[in-house]
C-alpha cells in the first residue's frame, strides 16, 4: 500500500475532565494518544509532511498533529506534553479571538453551563424553551442551540449567542483563547502556526469578497504577530462542498498558501490525486487505546474520496 498521511485534529486539551463534555480531550488522554502515535506511527511536522508528500519520501504511517481555533490550553496544557515527548504540532489560529475574545459556540456553552434557572426560555429571541435542570438536559440544550445557530449568517449567529447569554443571566466567562504572549510562546517553542481566518466564519455563508478578506486578514495578522511567513491554512468547520468550495480553494492559492486542511475524514497519499489545498483530517474521538488505534486504522484504509467543487 502507498504511504499515507494521517492528520489529526484537536481543539482543546483540558487540564482536567469536564462533566459537561465527558468525551473531551484532557491532559491524561492527550498524553496517552501522543504515546500511541509515537509507538505505532511516524509523527511529522505538517510542513515537513507536505514537502514529503510532494517529493515522494513520505514514511509509512506518517501522522501530523493539528489544533484549530487557538485556545489558551493549547499553550498551557498541550505544549508542555508535546515538548516532554519531543513531538510537533501545528496550531491554526483564528486571530480575531486572541487576547480575550470568545467564539460564539463558547458563548452559548458557558451561558448554558452557568444558568441558575431550571429552564432557559429563549422564545423571546425566536428559539426554544429548554430545560436545563440536570447535566443531561444542559448537554442536550447545548447540542440543540449549536445546531440551530451554526449555519446562520455570521452576524446573526454572533447576535443570537450574545442574546442567549443575556437571557441566561450569565456574565462573560474567563478568557479561553490564547493571548498574544502565549501565541508567541508556541512559535518560540518551534511549533507550527497556520491561518484559520480572522473571525472564523463558515466561508460558504459569506459573499466572496468578505470571505477572501477574512482569509487574508487572518494571514496578515498572524504574520505580523509572529514576524514569519504563514503558508498553512485550515478551513473553518472544514467540510468540502458545504463549508467551503472551489472558489475558496482558489482564494488560498492566490494568497500564497502552500497547503490547507479540511475536516473530511481520510488520508493524503502522494500521486496524481493529491490536492495540497484540501488535505483530509481525522478527529481522534474515543478514550480507549484500542478504539483510538482502530479508528486511526479505519481512517487510513478509507478510500480517499474526490471532493465536490461546489460550495
Amino acid at each position: 500500500m502507498t504511504s499515507s498521511l494521517s492528520i489529526l485534529i484537536y481543539h482543546r486539551v483540558l487540564a482536567r475532565p469536564d462533566p459537561l463534555f465527558p468525551g473531551a480531550v484532557d491532559a491524561r488522554l492527550f498524553e496517552r494518544q501522543l504515546r500511541l502515535l509515537q509507538r505505532f506511527y511516524t509523527p511529522l511536522p505538517l510542513a515537513v509532511a507536505v514537502q514529503r508528500l510532494q517529493d515522494g519520501s513520505l514514511p509509512p504511517r506518517a501522522a501530523c498533529i493539528t489544533f484549530d481555533d487557538g485556545y489558551a490550553d493549547n499553550a498551557q496544557v498541550a505544549l508542555p506534553l508535546l515538548q516532554r515527548l519531543g513531538l510537533h504540532a501545528t496550531f491554526f489560529i483564528a486571530t480575531g479571538y486572541l487576547d480575550g475574545g470568545q467564539m460564539w459556540n463558547d458563548t452559548v456553552i458557558e451561558a448554558v453551563r452557568h444558568v441558575t434557572r431550571p429552564v432557559l426560555d429563549l422564545r423571546e429571541i425566536g428559539l426554544d424553551c429548554l430545560p436545563v435542570a440536570s447535566l443531561a438536559q444542559r448537554q442536550a440544550a447545548i447540542a440543540t442551540l449549536l445546531g440551530q445557530l451554526k449555519y446562520l449568517p455570521f452576524g446573526r449567529r454572533q447576535q443570537l449567542a450574545m442574546q442567549i447569554r443575556r437571557q441566561a443571566g450569565t456574565g462573560s466567562a474567563p478568557p479561553a483563547m490564547l493571548s498574544t504572549a502565549q501565541l508567541r510562546q508556541l512559535h518560540a517553542a518551534g511549533m507550527g502556526l497556520g491561518a484559520h481566518t480572522a473571525s472564523h466564519p463558515i466561508l460558504s455563508t459569506l459573499p466572496e469578497r468578505a470571505a477572501r478578506l477574512d482569509i487574508a486578514n487572518g494571514k496578515r495578522q498572524l504574520e505580523r504577530l509572529i514576524q514569519a511567513p504563514v503558508t498553512l491554512f485550515a478551513y473553518p468547520n472544514g467540510k468540502a462542498g458545504r463549508d467551503y468550495g472551489a472558489k475558496h480553494v482558489a482564494m488560498l492559492d492566490s494568497l500564497g498558501f502552500q497547503a490547507a486542511v479540511a475536516t473530511d475524514w481520510g488520508v493524503a497519499r502522494p500521486g496524481a490525486g493529491l490536492d495540497l489545498l484540501q488535505l483530509p483530517r481525522f478527529t481522534p474521538w474515543g478514550r480507549g487505546r484500542l478504539a483510538f488505534l482502530w479508528r486511526l486504522r479505519q481512517n487510513r484504509l478509507q478510500a480517499h474520496r474526490a471532493r465536490p467543487d461546489a460550495g
